[in-house]
């Protein structure tokens, strides 16, 4: 959709200044576009809204059902682009500067077990091109917690097998090198090899920069997200995880069973790319209730309530 050209220009530098990612850049232009044909059904422009127009757009989003991480986010676009609108001079005033962005209950991630964890990765069978790349997907995915787009984003120069380390960009570009797992690196060997991508390589590429993907898909393109979720979705039906597996499930697991098995919370921090430590601290909450869950289960007078012999006794 073709915004208002402020609206335009100031997409482009949140690119080429602040380094903002495709998919980042994608969200905020849908965010912006459902403001903008908000502000336009009231008659009004960007240059004419006040602070209780972004309200009356906050309760309209809010009534319409989205998700409070999807209106905070939808909130944060506008705010970002009416400060925008007054620094390029388009707008003498900032409406939204005070209205406060709504706070987004933090939900505990919903890791798998172990033996789910195995039971996906036995599912993938055989040694034919596909079952190779799909089982290399999901041992990276759950070997080093990289998201969707980091996986897909990778490039063959990006892999070194040999030290067993990955070049990953995460959010805003930002670069980190990745440990890979014995049963990764193997997995990815096996895909790497002639037998794999090799013979899944086309004779002449189709676009640029196809040539240097770790991915591809089955026409020797580079893999897309989607065609990755999918492949994760597939094999989470084929072993009875329904709709609870998704990429960012793997990545969820890949930390929680790190913290359970005692690494440092730092060291997750880094492997996973979070620019803050109150963003992978979420990981030790999930791992404080799986001990409880174990303890309860595990420990012979962990059910019993402290007063319940006593009462027994009267």
């Amino acid at each position: 959709m073709q915004l208002p050209a402020p609206v335009e220009e100031y997409l482009s530098w949140l690119g080429v200044e602040r380094g903002r990612s495709a998919n980042t850049l994608a969200a905020y232009r849908r965010d912006l576009a459902a403001y903008v044909d908000f502000v336009h059904g009231r008659g009004a422009a960007l240059g004419d809204v006040d602070e209780s127009l972004v309200q009356d757009y906050l309760a309209f989003v809010r009534a319409a059902g989205r998700a409070p991480a999807s209106v905070a986010r939808g909130l944060v676009a506008v705010r970002s682009l009416h400060r925008f609108l007054v620094d390029e001079g388009y707008s003498g005033n900032d409406p939204a500067g005070e209205v406060g962005v709504p706070r987004v209950p933090q939900g505990l991630p919903k890791a798998l077990s172990e033996e789910e964890v195995n039971r996906l990765l036995a599912a993938v069978v055989g040694e034919d091109t596909v079952a190779r790349r799909d089982r290399a997907i999901l041992e990276v995915l759950y070997g080093t917690g990289l998201r969707i787009s980091e996986l897909v984003g990778l490039s063959l120069t990006d892999v070194s097998l040999d030290e067993g380390l990955l070049r990953a960009y995460g959010k805003g570009s930002k670069e980190r090198v990745v440990p890979v797992g014995r049963m990764a690196t193997q997995a990815l060997a096996a895909w790497l090899s002639s037998s794999g991508r090799g013979a899944m390589t086309p004779e002449r590429w189709a676009r640029r920069g196809d040539a240097e993907a770790v991915f591809l898909n089955t026409r020797g393109g580079r893999l897309s997200r989607q065609g990755a979720w999918g492949i994760v979705r597939r094999y989470g039906e084929k072993v009875g995880l329904g709709g609870r597996l998704t990429p960012h499930v793997l990545r969820h697991s890949c930390a929680t069973h790190m913290l359970d098995r005692g690494a440092d919370i730092r060291a997750v921090q880094e492997l996973l790319g979070h620019a803050s430590i109150s963003t992978t601290q979420v990981y030790t909450k999930v791992s404080t209730e799986r001990l409880r869950q174990v303890y309860d289960q595990a420990h012979p007078r962990a059910k019993i309530h402290p007063h319940a012999e006593l009462r027994k006794g009267r």
